[in-house]
């Protein structure tokens, strides 16, 4: 460096990766600087500036350069920072010191440090914890350890022969590949010696899990009003594989979000569309399911509709290096689970280049809405839209006095000539939510599943006005009939 690129610096501010000191006899404080840069992102480190930014300098020995590296050879691992030695004239200079960043964690005197802002502070236990996993070898992995509790007949075999026919139409796997489910794995790298990984049981677990794996958990919920407080208009928690969280919350989504008329510019039709593009929030789900942290217990997946927002919710901090303002624009790909991201990458679900909130982004401006916000909260990252699903909830006083003030409301009666047949009584119900068959009977007064009410369900799905919520699996326990979206009524 030169002055010029010193003055540089100092114009941007001191901010997450960069610190000014005076003197090196502030190295202390320094050296948990570098700690905190070398656990984050990098950065420099400017000996002779002062907190206004002002270049003064100081002289500099052979025992300055000494006692700094002294200092730095406190932090563990052991790492040695760039030392630069800018002269400013009068017999003075500024010290550069240099930390590259993402390798954490490092400590310095036996803490570890980070960088919120322009300030140094003491690394949370979690942050420390997410940093170490990201360094382990490939077999202290999590996804990489055997399952507990678990074999082949706890996975599901449709589900691993389907990823095999499409990873063969993307051409990612031999189209000789075998049809034995063990070969299957074997081939993505998620069987060792004959021992199924946990990475396996994500992918391909049954619908329901052992008491094991308490973390492989989907939570949905719509929430009246913008708390958590707020009624709980529809609330659902399961365990589940990740090829059923992405069917299942997309789903969800799909049925909770309200549709709205759209009339694009120069033409007649309208369009009807969600209030946020579903690309945006399939990436943001795909990546919630691929990235999250599955080693606690307590982790899970979570999807909450609010009257003013749509929050995706995993456990597990960013990847060492990665801030959640880098989300926004161009950033490297960094896994915390390669063998999930590789399966979901064999199938054309993802691409490897860490782009997928960039899309997100690209995607919230062409559709005219506000891209997502990023924020990390308590050992998890939440990705948080915009969007108005509904009014907020009115106080509870408030609704009573309105309520009282309205007259009663009936619904006019239809003419006795033109009763509501079971057809238009089943799609009336299905605008509503979504059912099983044996509550679409319950909620038309019948005891039983009736042979005429098969008949209809069966009609209005060849007709495509209806569908199952969980279409690869028609016989399903969970099954339930909804509305095709084209249908909805906005």
């Amino acid at each position: 460096m030169n002055l010029a690129d010193i003055q540089q610096l100092i114009a941007l501010g001191e901010s997450e990766s960069l610190e000014f000191k005076k003197s090196t006899g502030q190295r202390t404080e320094a050296a948990k600087t570098v700690c905190a840069m070398l656990n984050g992102i990098g950065g420099h480190v400017l000996f002779g500036v002062t907190n206004q930014g002002e270049v003064v300098g100081q002289q500099v020995a052979a025992t300055t350069l000494e006692s700094l590296a002294n200092e730095f050879g406190k932090i563990e691992p052991q790492v040695t920072p760039t030392l630069e030695t800018v002269e400013i004239g009068n017999g003075k200079a500024v010290i550069v010191v240099t930390a590259p960043g993402g390798d954490g964690p490092y400590m310095f005197d036996g803490r570890a440090y980070t960088r919120s802002g322009a300030t140094t502070q003491r690394m949370a236990k979690n942050t420390y914890e997410n940093l170490l996993s990201f360094q382990l070898h490939p077999s202290k992995r999590w996804e990489n350890h055997p399952t507990v509790g678990a074999g082949l007949d706890d996975l599901d075999h449709e589900e691993i022969l389907r990823v095999r026919e499409e990873a063969i139409r993307q051409r990612s796997i031999s189209a000789g590949t075998s049809l034995d489910v063990g070969d299957i794995l074997d081939r993505l790298e998620l069987r060792v010696d004959g021992i199924i990984t946990q990475a396996a049981l994500v992918l391909f677990g049954k619908e329901r899990f052992s008491t094991n794996y308490p973390q492989l958990l989907l939570k949905m919920g719509r929430f009246r009003g913008t708390k958590v407080t707020g009624d709980i208009l529809h609330n659902r928690q399961e365990q589940m594989n990740a090829f059923a969280v992405m069917r299942e919350g997309m789903a969800f989504l799909d049925r909770i979000l309200p549709l709205a008329a759209h009339f694009p510019k120069g033409e007649i039709l309208r369009e009807n569309r969600l209030p946020v593009p579903p690309e945006a929030l399939r990436e943001i789900l795909l990546n919630a399911i691929i990235h999250r942290d599955y080693a606690p217990s307590w982790g899970y997946v979570a999807i909450a509709v609010f009257d003013d927002r749509i929050e995706i919710v995993s456990s597990g901090l960013l990847p060492p290096g990665i801030t959640v303002d880098m989300l926004s624009g161009p950033h490297l790909s960094k896994l915390r689970n390669p063998k999930i991201a590789q399966t979901f990458h064999r199938i054309g679900a993802i691409e490897a280049w860490g782009r997928g909130t960039n899309r997100v982004i690209d995607e919230c401006k062409k559709y005219g809405v506000e891209p997502p916000t990023f924020r990390e909260e308590s050992g998890f990252l939440a990705v948080t839209f915009k969007a108005r699903i509904g009014p907020e909830a009115e106080p509870e006083s408030q609704q009573k006095s309105r309520l009282k003030s309205q007259p009663e409301s009936r619904p006019e009666s239809r003419p006795e000539s033109q009763p509501e047949s079971i057809q238009e009584k089943v799609l009336r119900l299905l605008e509503t939510g979504s059912f099983s068959k044996s509550e679409i009977a319950r909620a038309l007064g019948q005891k039983q599943i009736s042979g005429q009410l098969k008949k209809v369900l069966l009609a209005l799905a060849e007709e495509g006005r209806i569908e199952f919520t969980i279409p690869d699996k028609p016989n399903s326990r969970l099954q339930k009939y909804r509305l095709v979206t084209k249908n909805r009524i906005p």
